[in-house]
């Protein structure tokens, strides 16, 4: 009998009314009984929402039956992961149903639990490519939204590139770690050779979005290649993966500036450059104590085990790097008082999460993770205002 198994958290994006219509789920059984127990779903919510979806589901409730062996399953999988099996139902009354499956290779979708969380990466990534466009704008106009555009799937790309290479280097040591393991090459959904081919067509697309800029900004955009495909073994062989990552993910505040001017001016973009990379030091040596176990295990090594107890202070200073280097490049580049005014909202934010982290809780350091979303966007606020009014 083919099975559907769904995370709580997957469950509860069913049942959201504002996702409802764009999501179906389909299963069928075989005609064979089966002798194992099974649960249906009588969920009114959910029968409501499947009733919609699928106007004949009054009819053909017994096509929804879950077998009670995989509804236990349900806790070994991560929120926002959607598994659909299709290996057997029939449940072992021994209580050794679970041993019998473990080979078998799930397909699994992903459902991020939030739209925040989906684009988080990316819009890290695009906080210093937007800022440098804006900043190379005429002042008192606007930047060009054609090229805010370009960079915005740039940015998609880059990060998904960084993450498709990632996954392939790492899929050995992302099998041993709790947070990792279902990632699509670590997990079997994906074969190596499909990643590769998958990391090639991500490439493609971002060739054309190159081939759009000036030449100068192809040379600078297409040298950036070389950070991120060494990026993932940095943590093989320093602490400072951080500091690396930096150097990769902020990389836009080069190439958006020379988008806009085809030179770079070093007085501005240098500045802002390194605010993204000391900027980066700060979340993502936050984010990596949430495996800084897993990571001592597996023999990794980040800045979360390299600073340990001391990490409150390191950051600390990499905040202050940050900020101050944000400060001299918008005094270079004679930006009008808003960014200011902006700037100093930032560093309150900043500062909140460095010192009211709690670096043994792994949820809390997600959620100050999560929270640089604002500070980005205190930082671009600063630079769009301070350049209009300027």
């Amino acid at each position: 009998m083919a099975s559907l198994r769904l995370t709580r958290s997957a469950s509860r994006v069913l049942l959201r009314p504002s996702l409802s219509s764009s999501l179906s789920i389909i299963s069928s059984s075989s005609s064979s009984s089966s002798s194992s127990s099974s649960t249906t779903i009588t969920s009114p919510n959910f029968v409501t929402r499947l009733s919609h979806l699928l106007p004949e589901f009054e009819n053909s409730r017994h096509h929804f039956n879950v077998s009670k062996k995989n509804l236990s399953l349900l806790s070994n999988f991560r929120p926002g992961i959607a598994w659909i099996s299709t290996s057997s139902g029939v449940a072992d009354n021994s209580g050794k149903g679970d041993q019998n499956n473990k080979n078998v290779a799930p397909s699994c979708v992903y459902l991020p639990p939030s739209i925040s969380q989906l684009g988080l990466g990316c819009s890290l990534g695009l906080v210093c490519g937007k800022s440098s466009i804006t900043l190379a704008s005429t002042p008192g106009q606007l930047p060009d939204f054609k090229m805010a555009a370009l960079f915005g799937c740039g940015a998609l790309l880059l990060r998904g590139a960084g993450c498709t290479v990632n996954d392939l280097l790492d899929r050995d040591i992302d099998t041993m770690v709790e947070r990792t393991k279902l990632r699509p090459v670590a997990s079997g959904l994906l074969t190596p050779f499909q990643g590769i081919c998958f990391l090639g067509f991500q490439l493609l697309l971002g060739l054309g979005i190159l081939l759009q800029l000036n030449n100068y900004s192809r040379v600078l955009g297409a040298s950036s290649l070389l950070l991120v495909f060494s990026y993932p073994l940095m943590k093989r062989f320093t602490f400072w993966p951080q500091a690396y990552l930096g150097l990769t993910f902020n990389w836009g505040a080069l190439l958006g500036w020379s988008a806009v001017k085809g030179s770079l001016d070093p007085a501005i973009v240098f500045p802002l450059y390194f605010s993204g990379v000391f900027w980066t030091l700060v979340y993502d040596t936050i984010y990596a104590h949430q495996d800084k176990e897993d990571d001592m295990k597996v023999g990794v090594k980040s800045t979360a085990l390299r600073f340990g107890d001391s990490t409150k202070e390191w950051t600390t200073g990499f905040g202050i790097a940050c900020i101050s280097s944000l400060a001299l490049s918008g005094y270079n580049a004679d930006i009008g008082w808003p960014y200011y005014a902006f700037l100093a909202a930032a560093s309150g934010q900043l500062a909140w999460q460095i010192w009211t982290v709690n670096l043994t809780c792994r949820a809390d350091c997600n959620r100050k993770f999560l929270s640089n979303k604002w500070f980005g966007a205190l930082i671009f606020s600063g630079i769009l205002f301070g350049r209009v009014f300027s």
